[in-house]
């Protein structure tokens, strides 16, 4: 099975409300998906988001990666040489993350379809079926408390509560969710770089001192603070989390070496596909810390790679933040993981199981 083709088209699908954090409002997921073909008739998806604020990839960097750096390097290359497509991908350019796990996700889908065998047996393995939590945009208390009562209603058992813009009304926006939902659903908070490390501090104890539990407390300051960073572990009961923080195994290990955080979210867009996310988890592991795996407002083509991801490394990756299909208003493809709601399934299928994708648009 040989790589002949790579080809590119967007995808846009509306959500069902606008995405809210500290740091952009978004209404749509519009992702660049890749479609990588083979001698053999076979197709791998792969997907990804154009998430500047974060990861500092654009629309058209993405295309402009993909085009003339990564897959000119891949084309005639076997997909039974998994570990040099990955090198290739990897060493094709710096940084670039988003586009590379893009790609290094449709190649680990025709990987399994090599094998005739879904991703995440190839992987190692588990129980094809995980619980994902749901994000509460950050909003008006009013608002946030009727979507976390709606989430909670819906069947989700955890909610991610998006914090960051103003210290004192976020402890309020916190408190009133916490009473109308905090029996009934875990409450983890993601203040996505929006507060200083001495605040951080000031809202966790004030939060702790009236009563609200919280599982967690997600990248509170800015992402190179990794100083501040363990200020506010060091300081708080609640355990705080390393997102933007934490790229790839570089940073994992440093961050390790600091005790700058006590959880790390691993997400393929961050880390540059599979194979770095894998790397991450076991670094994670040999620590005996846990992870998280998220995802940015992606669709079900590359959140399906990081189910078979979680499901694979269960051992270390014990909490699920892959709600963007369930914040899509609708699901464009065809065949992969089944998303309902909070209940994620993998089908048994190789590779991913997609089949077709509706509504793409080439480019």
């Amino acid at each position: 099975m040989k790589i002949t083709d790579i080809r590119l088209g967007m995808l846009r699908v509306p959500l069902k409300t606008a995405f809210k954090t500290a740091l952009r409002t978004v209404e749509r997921v519009e992702d660049i998906v890749v479609m990588v073909h083979t001698d053999d008739g076979h197709i791998g998806y792969g997907e990804a988001p154009a998430t500047a604020v974060i990861t500092g990839d654009t629309h058209g960097s993405i295309i402009d990666a993909i085009r003339h750096y990564i897959a000119p390097r891949l084309i005639g290359e076997d997909i039974a040489d998994l570990n040099r497509i990955t090198r290739l991908i990897q060493g094709a350019m710096e940084r670039n993350t988003s586009a590379k796990a893009a790609v290094e996700i449709a190649i680990h889908d025709l990987w399994g379809q090599l094998h005739g065998a879904p991703l995440y047996k190839l992987l190692g393995g588990g129980h094809p079926a995980i619980t994902t939590d749901i994000t509460i945009s950050v909003d008006d208390i009013d608002k946030m408390v009727a979507d976390s009562v709606a989430a909670v209603e819906r069947g989700f058992e955890s909610l991610k509560i998006k914090v960051g813009k103003d210290i004192r009304v976020d402890i309020e926006r916190v408190r009133a969710i916490h009473a109308a939902v905090g029996s009934r659903a875990t409450l983890r908070l993601d203040a996505n770089q929006g507060w200083t490390a001495k605040e951080a501090v000031y809202a966790l104890n004030a939060l702790e001192d009236a009563g609200v539990r919280l599982e967690l407390v997600e990248q509170p300051v800015k992402a190179h603070d990794l100083e501040g960073m363990r200020y506010v572990t060091e300081r708080v009961h609640t355990p705080v989390m390393a997102d933007e923080s934490v790229f790839g195994p570089a940073e994992v290990t440093e961050l390790i070496r600091m005790r700058a955080a006590d959880i790390i979210n691993i997400k393929l867009m961050k880390a540059g596909g599979i194979t770095n996310a894998i790397k991450i988890a076991d670094i994670a592991s040999l620590h005996g810390i846990e992870c998280m795996i998220g995802c940015m407002l992606e669709t079900s083509i590359s959140v399906a790679a990081a189910v078979h991801v979680a499901v694979a490394k269960a051992d270390v990756i014990t909490k699920v933040d892959l709600d963007g299909p369930s914040l899509c208003a609708y699901d464009p493809v065809d065949g992969g993981v089944t998303f309902n709601d909070s209940k994620i399934a993998i089908a048994e299928a190789p590779g991913l199981g997609i089949r077709g994708i509706r509504g793409l648009e080439p480019i």
